[in-house]
């Protein structure tokens, strides 16, 4: 796929902040073996209902388009059914939003049974609504007015397939639910009288948090520099001054407008982050960007439900900015964040111990430990 990038600049935002968000679409578009060849913003006060895009700017998209070899266009933002449409139909070129891609990418990288539910849920939930009003282009052999066309009667079948399909996903994977509960009671009840703190990890995708969660734990991860590497959670432990146990579970990774789908898809996943003490929220603190992908983190908690929850801001991939870890002080980063913040490097074992510190206290300070029975001086894996 050779893709030209498109998105609309509304007033109040900035600039940068689409060209930012359309270089993450690039990223996408490469994540699926694809090429962004360039991209094209348009300055609207609201999308256009019919071409998110002024027509306009379609007809001048088709001519770019031709220009440069594109085969397909890729729009930052959802696109309605009859925006596909009129985009196709004007441009010429196959039409993929934000949300193609994301849907794309995870479904070449599930692995688990549960994952790949996840997946399937979330791109029929999607799949769903563009049905409608594809029957008429399916149906000009047509009947009567007021009759059905058998474009429309396929489209009608298809439809009930899919919701079907989505009935009995949600039953499988509400069986799901239910086991990770079980097992959940069953770890505990094995862990009774220790002192046990329960780690999530949350992060902008390819922020480290694999790394991180084999750094603390020493447990072998899938570790690439790609773009959801991993959609599984993995769960792990450690001991620390040998009676307090952190279990740490990693998480799917956020991007910025992770779709609606995905987000309520992978709820079975993401339970994980509801049932942990604390969370902490790893961020790439080489990236430009890295405190607006912390708000996106936070925005996709929100939704979650997550609330009153401790959050520990872990700033990852220090040693992308600094040359040695005696000079991590000198990093003005924590002052940037509303909450406990360790700058550290999961790659090199950089502060490591400060990060472990940081999740004792946080827990004695909140009550998460019966007694506290350790002296954060003598924290030892």
């Amino acid at each position: 796929m050779k893709a030209v990038l498109s998105g609309v600049w509304i007033k109040d935002r900035k600039r940068e902040e689409i060209r930012d968000s359309l270089r993450e679409l690039g990223k996408l578009v490469e994540a699926v073996g694809g090429k962004a060849l360039g991209y094209v913003i348009q300055k609207r006060t609201k999308p256009d209902p019919r071409f998110y895009i002024g027509e306009g700017k379609a007809r001048e998209l088709k001519e770019i388009v031709k220009g440069i070899g594109a085969d397909a266009v890729v729009f930052d933002d959802p696109l309605t059914p009859s925006q596909i449409r009129n985009l196709e139909k004007t441009v010429g070129v196959k039409i993929l939003d934000r949300t193609d891609l994301v849907l794309e990418i995870f479904s070449a990288r599930a692995r688990s049974k549960e994952a790949k539910l996840q997946v399937e849920l979330a791109k029929l939930t999607h799949e769903l609504p563009r049905l409608y009003g594809r029957g008429k282009k399916l149906s000009r052999l047509g009947g009567r007015v007021g009759t059905r066309g058998p474009g429309e009667q396929e489209a009608e079948v298809k439809r009930r397939t899919i919701k079907a399909r989505i009935h009995q996903i949600k039953k499988e994977l509400k069986e799901v639910r239910k086991m990770k509960k079980h097992q959940r009671k069953r770890r505990i009840g094995r862990e009774k009288g220790e002192e046990v703190i329960r780690v999530a990890l949350v992060g902008y995708t390819n922020a480290g948090k694999s790394t991180l969660l084999q750094r603390l734990t020493a447990r072998r991860t899938l570790i690439a520099d790609l773009l959801f590497a991993s959609l599984d959670t993995t769960t792990s432990s450690r001991k620390v001054n040998g009676d307090i146990k952190l279990i740490i579970t990693d998480t799917v990774g956020f991007i910025n407008k992770l779709p609606t789908e995905l987000i309520e898809s992978f709820r079975t996943t993401l339970e994980e982050v509801l049932e942990a003490d604390i969370i902490l929220l790893v961020a790439d603190i080489s990236d430009d960007r890295w405190l607006d992908h912390i708000h996106s983190v936070r925005n996709v908690l929100t939704e979650l439900g997550v609330k009153d929850k401790p959050i520990i801001y872990v700033l990852n991939k220090a040693d992308r900015i600094i040359e040695a870890e005696s000079e991590i002080g000198s990093l003005p980063h924590p002052a940037f964040v509303d909450g406990p913040a360790v700058v550290v490097s999961a790659h090199r074992g950089w502060n490591i111990d400060s990060l472990l510190m940081s999740i004792v206290k946080t827990a004695e300070a909140g009550g998460i430990l019966r007694i506290s029975k350790i002296a954060s001086e003598q924290i030892q894996g």
